[in-house]
């Protein structure tokens, strides 16, 4: 897998590292071709606010967009797509609901990385699928169920 980081926040203390985002995604490659390239941005509720009016026609901000490559008929560019994550949104959810910073970074990249593969929370079972996978995903690298608390 080919990552790219871009971190496009002022502050960019206690952001995880790209290994820790490569960590995070490689537990994901059972459900996507290992040789696909993504790329994450980390950004500040601003651009976060403009892209998500701008595609999702919403005037807030939110943790986690993604926006899967679809490749031109007749072409096959190795492209997964792009996880734009809200720095601020993320520390915030993280201390409101009690959960540990690095663990809600990691939720945030998996939670990304099945929307670009297709995933989505649209309806309760989509919900229910989704959540599934990305519950599997964490506890097999070491992280606690991010919806314990909503059980």
């Amino acid at each position: 897998m080919i990552l790219n980081l871009q971190l496009a926040c002022k502050n960019k203390k206690n952001l995880p590292t790209e290994s820790d985002f490569y960590h995070w995604l490689t537990v994901m490659c059972v459900y996507f071709h290992p040789e696909k390239e993504i790329t994450i941005r980390v950004v500040d509720i601003k651009e976060m606010i403009l892209l998500n009016h701008k595609f999702c026609g919403k005037d807030t901000s939110t943790n986690v967009l993604s926006f899967p490559f679809e490749n031109i008929p007749g072409t096959t560019f190795p492209l997964l797509g792009d996880i734009i994550i809200c720095r601020q949104v993320v520390e915030l959810e993280s201390s409101l609901q009690y959960k540990a910073l690095t663990a809600h970074w990691a939720h945030m990249t998996i939670h990304g990385a099945l929307h670009l593969l297709g995933y989505n929370h649209v309806s309760e079972n989509e919900a229910l699928i989704m959540q599934s996978i990305e519950v599997k995903s964490l506890m097999k690298l070491g992280y606690p169920d991010p919806y314990i608390s909503e059980k």
